[in-house]
């Protein structure tokens, strides 16, 4: 279910620097944006008060907390396991989004073209259920790209260049970054073993 203590490092930095990659575009416009310099906005990110105040905050906890760790562990941790032996791996990666999709069917158009396939697919790498959830919460804090405003901003071609290249380094990096190798020895894999159908590329 991807409760281990192997590799477990690796697993919660590589994907989400893998997610933030993606978001390198939305980034950029948030600091551009924001009033206060680096130093400042550190500052504030590790104040005492601050954490304080959003851990007392029902909407911050269940956006950045409960959500993540409980869709996750649905979603990713019980249910591709389930699907993997019966579909094989690549259709369990890409069959989790729609069920997920469906629980958000409100914004399914956002969920399934933009973060969880692959964040099913860091799950199936790394064998944790640590990746899945930072980069759930990392993706519920940013939202969806505003990709409109980037067009209407006064420094719009820097921030489109920093859209395409956070897209293309995230394709560039998505293989290195989620080779199993990196995590240990993957739980999924010996499950498949045990029902015959093992997945020769992630598991040899």
């Amino acid at each position: 279910m991807g409760f281990r203590l192997e590799g477990i490092f690796p697993a919660a930095l590589l994907p989400l620097l893998l997610t933030m990659i993606l978001f390198l575009g939305p980034l950029m416009q948030l600091s551009m944006d924001c009033p206060c310099d680096l130093t400042d906005g550190l500052k504030v990110v590790l104040a005492p008060r601050s954490w304080a105040r959003c851990l007392t905050d029902m909407r911050w906890l269940r956006n950045q907390v409960i959500a993540p760790l409980t869709e996750e562990l649905v979603f990713r941790a019980c249910m591709l396991p389930m699907l993997a032996p019966c579909t094989g791996l690549g259709p369990a990666v890409f069959t989790c989004p729609l069920f997920f999709g469906v629980a958000h069917f409100h914004h399914i158009i956002e969920q399934l073209r933009f973060r969880q396939s692959s964040v099913g697919s860091i799950f199936v790498s790394a064998g944790h259920l640590i990746g899945p959830v930072l980069c759930h919460s990392f993706c519920n804090y940013m939202g969806f790209p505003a990709v409109c405003a980037a067009l209407e901003h006064p420094q719009k071609w820097p921030l489109l260049a920093g859209y395409a290249l956070g897209v293309g380094l995230f394709l560039l990096l998505l293989q290195p970054l989620t080779d199993p190798k990196l995590y240990g020895s993957l739980p999924l894999c010996m499950l498949l073993e045990r029902t015959g159908a093992s997945e020769t590329l992630l598991c040899s």
